[in-house]
């Protein structure tokens, strides 16, 4: 593969204490878990994962915990944005030197409406602040979410500066065609698909894998996928993954999204610490709870 950072990832949740405090040895169990069934890496957090919920020491306790309990940096993209240089430049740092695969650059989602320039300043002084060639950053286009989108022309600009470095992208904006577009315009950057159901399309006009949060739970669908889209004799089978891939990530969106997954999380990994989340987030009613878990048994079924 031509892509530095390519494959399944997952857009892992991260499980948290009653008193809002990461649990490090669920966590790291999670992500041993993730591995076991397919996926090449553990994209920590992110969105799903309330990344910009937690403090700086708790983000890097994460990175560190996972390490420590036998997860190989070498699989770890973790999240490492802030809306102060400084904060990511910290985060960054740390995620560097612990060996992760990379790390995943959201822009600084504060200030609206901001330019190229500015977001170009701020990636700039990120990566020649940590002054490492093994630093890969993969860009996070989620302009729904921070309303500052990543141009294409930014995209460009950072690559000419930062070769090797600025290598990926994760695209969450469900826009196929902008996709395509990043494709077919920097063929040397790893477009990674921000929604389970965008790999295998993306994967069949030069993408590079996904960051998906249905992962979490259809690790094993998505790597079918991923091993088998290029070969005509596993069609059968590719559709099919792509198929329970996509029931599975429709239930997520049955409620509000993040707290559905760890609803689900708490079924599949037999853990009730799953349904914690951080303020301002807010877990599922019972009924609700009630709902979405007899809608797993259907599709385990």
């Amino acid at each position: 593969m031509k892509h530095a950072i390519h494959g399944v990832h997952c857009a892992a949740a991260t499980p948290v204490t009653a008193d809002g405090k990461p649990d490090l040895a669920l966590f790291s169990q999670h992500c041993r878990a993730l591995l076991d069934e397919g996926c090449h890496g553990v994209a920590m957090l992110g969105t799903t994962g309330e990344a910009n919920s937690f403090g700086l020491y708790d983000r890097m306790a994460l990175v560190d915990a996972a390490i420590e309990h036998g997860i190989p940096a070498n699989t770890l993209l973790p999240g490492t944005s802030a809306p102060s240089v400084s904060d990511t430049l910290s985060l960054t740092r740390h995620a560097v030197q612990a060996g992760a695969k990379g790390v995943v650059l959201l822009p600084p989602y504060y200030y609206k409406g901001v330019s190229d320039e500015g977001l170009f300043r701020f990636y700039a002084r990120v990566i020649e602040g940590i002054g490492d060639d093994r630093l890969r950053v993969v860009l996070y286009h989620i302009p729904q979410v921070t309303q500052i989108p990543i141009s294409h022309d930014l995209i460009d600009r950072l690559m000419a500066e930062f070769p090797g470095i600025v290598c990926g992208i994760k695209d969450s904006s469900g826009d196929l065609e902008n996709m395509t577009a990043l494709c077919q315009r920097f063929p040397d950057l790893g477009v990674l698909a921000g929604a389970d159901p965008m790999m295998l399309p993306l994967l069949r006009v030069g993408g590079a894998g996904c960051i998906t949060a249905t992962s979490n739970l259809r690790a094993d669908a998505l790597r079918a996928v991923w091993d088998g889209w290029n070969d005509p004799t596993k069609s059968d089978e590719v559709g099919a993954a792509q198929a329970r891939i996509n029931d599975w990530r429709e239930l997520t969106n049955a409620y509000v999204q993040l707290p559905t997954v760890k609803t689900m999380l708490a079924r599949s990994r037999g853990d009730l610490g799953w349904l914690n989340l951080m303020p301002p987030l807010v877990e599922l009613t019972k009924a609700e709870q009630q709902d979405v878990w007899a809608q797993m048994q259907q599709l385990d079924g």
